[in-house]
């Protein structure tokens, strides 16, 4: 398989995770997928609360499941898509590419360190998707190597 067809496929479980989100308050509907080493994906999606700060991105959300599933090596790309549900309940793309968060970059991280990986990060849009890798997004990361 392609790059292309590796980073279109994995944009298309994050785009149908994003239909799953909880997003009452912005509206706003994010899907992640992770794809590790062993080709398996894990997705989440954004599940908010009345109380904001409370909220929880879709990349974080697909990290934990990855830890449910016993997965803390091995990441090897992110995709990331976001906007609002239409009238036929599909996710329409924004224009602008939507990128993890500060905090979800720190989250990402700590799990790519884990398995010493710099995972592709696929930031998707109505266009395309932009490609990066995480340690551009979060350039000199705080991970575990820095508390010993």
């Amino acid at each position: 398989m392609s790059d292309d067809q590796h980073s279109a496929e994995l944009l298309a479980a994050a785009r149908a995770a994003a239909k799953s989100a909880y997003a009452p308050y912005s509206g706003f509907h994010v899907g992640a997928a992770l794809r590790f080493a062993d080709g398996s994906v894990v997705t989440g999606s954004n599940f908010e609360n009345a109380s904001y700060g409370l909220s929880i991105c879709a990349e974080t959300a697909a990290v934990i499941a990855a830890n449910l599933q016993g997965k803390r090596s091995g990441l090897v790309e992110v995709a990331i898509m976001g906007g609002p549900l239409g009238d036929d309940g599909a996710l329409a793309p924004t224009a602008a590419p939507v990128t993890p968060c500060g905090r979800c970059r720190q989250v990402l991280t700590e799990l790519a360190q884990l398995g010493e990986t710099d995972p592709f990060v696929y930031s998707g849009h109505a266009g395309g998707y932009l490609e990066h890798r995480l340690s551009v997004l979060l350039p000199a990361a705080f991970g575990p190597a820095n508390l010993g």
